[in-house]
């Protein structure tokens, strides 16, 4: 049986683009889930992958990433969660995480089979994500308590979305393992 990664989405950010005033609320309340399922993932030794929009900077890599966002006006939405010494990064570009980003082979060289996803923007690059997870065959899990909006309604939607189309397991953090299928 393969293993369970979590993929942390978009929640290295320094909240300097145009949604992010009515984002930062729903990152504060998502913030506890977030921090159970990287605890959980931790404990269990299972990969923490978390994959980042890089703001524009192409020249940047994950550190740099991580102090931009450190040094942002909301560094205590990124502090608690930030990533350790054994956790993985993936730079992207767009929405999906794995839209030209080697997360997939990543993935298969880890022997993921499952993934569990958390972080923001759930209405858009968490729906994405889930879409391409599924179309590769892998199973989806969404924390429903550790992932951000900024539209409820929409959020709302693309998590039933993704439910139903896609097969994604939704459920709050506390009710999520990673020493096998739950």
């Amino acid at each position: 049986m393969g293993c369970t990664a979590l993929i942390v989405i978009d929640m290295i950010n320094t909240y300097e683009h145009e949604d992010a005033d009515v984002l930062v609320d729903s990152v504060r309340a998502a913030l506890p889930g977030v921090d159970a399922v990287l605890r959980r993932a931790r404990a269990h030794d299972s990969p923490v992958i978390y994959v980042n929009d890089n703001f524009g900077r192409w020249r940047s890599h994950h550190g740099e990433i991580l102090q931009a966002a450190l040094a942002g006006k909301h560094s205590e939405l990124v502090e608690p969660i930030a990533p350790d010494e054994d956790s993985l990064f993936v730079v992207k570009a767009r929405h999906s995480a794995f839209f030209e980003t080697p997360l997939a082979y990543l993935l298969g060289q880890l022997g993921a089979e499952r993934v569990v996803l958390c972080g923001q923007v759930t209405e858009q690059c968490v729906l994405y994500s889930a879409l391409d997870a599924y179309i590769r065959h892998l199973d989806v899990v969404v924390a429903a308590d550790a992932v951000a909006h900024i539209d409820p309604a929409l959020a709302e939607a693309a998590l039933r979305m993704m439910e139903r189309n896609m097969a994604a397991s939704i459920r709050p953090s506390h009710e999520i393992t990673f020493d096998g299928h739950d």
